[in-house]
């Protein structure tokens, strides 16, 4: 275990704010001055009861996973990766380690589907109504069918884009399954 973990928490959860007993601590979030997509996802993860705290990354670079988790304090398998597919003509968002590259044909046959493509950017903006780079589990027009990959489960923590490239959020890996109604699955290999 990690010297410095305390009550048993590595210092991974230590640092997003979990308490002794594996919960977040809920913060009502502060909406004023954010960017409108961010505050969206910020009340919509506080109406999820969930806890942790949206938070601004202060050197953004929404495709330098190395950015990310020196800002952070994690492994890059602890940031989640928001992917937006055409599945049989419906929305599926896949909710990935950024360690593990969902494979189409595997999604497809895991998710049921019999078509399974990448989303058009105009498909991925009007079911998110967030930016590419920036795509939250929650805070979209109307709840998408989600899978969320159980690689993400490796870690006490993880951490998700809020609305904007920017902005991040800790969560857990159950936690992702509760908000997003997603169904855990194997994406890859």
């Amino acid at each position: 275990m990690d010297p410095k973990a305390r009550d048993g928490l590595s210092t991974e959860a230590q640092h997003a704010g979990v308490n002794a007993d594996g919960t977040l601590t809920i913060a009502v979030p502060d909406i004023a001055g954010l960017p409108p997509d961010v505050a969206r996802v910020a009340q919509a993860l506080a109406g999820l009861g969930v806890g942790g705290v949206v938070r601004e990354l202060p050197d953004p670079s929404p495709d330098d996973t190395t950015s990310a988790t020196t800002q952070l304090g994690v492994e890059p398998g602890a940031i989640v990766r928001a992917y937006v597919y055409d599945a049989d003509g419906s929305p599926l968002l896949v909710l990935a380690s950024e360690v593990h590259r969902p494979d189409i044909l595997v999604l497809a046959g895991n998710a049921g589907s019999l078509s399974v493509s990448p989303a058009s950017p105009g498909l991925i903006r009007s079911a998110t109504r967030q930016p590419i780079g920036g795509i939250a589990p929650v805070g979209h027009p109307t709840p998408l069918r989600t899978i969320v990959d159980v690689e993400l489960s490796r870690h006490d923590v993880v951490w998700a884009a809020a609305g904007h490239p920017a902005y991040v959020f800790p969560t857990t890996y159950e936690e992702l399954l509760r908000i997003t109604a997603g169904e855990a699955t194997e994406i890859g290999e």
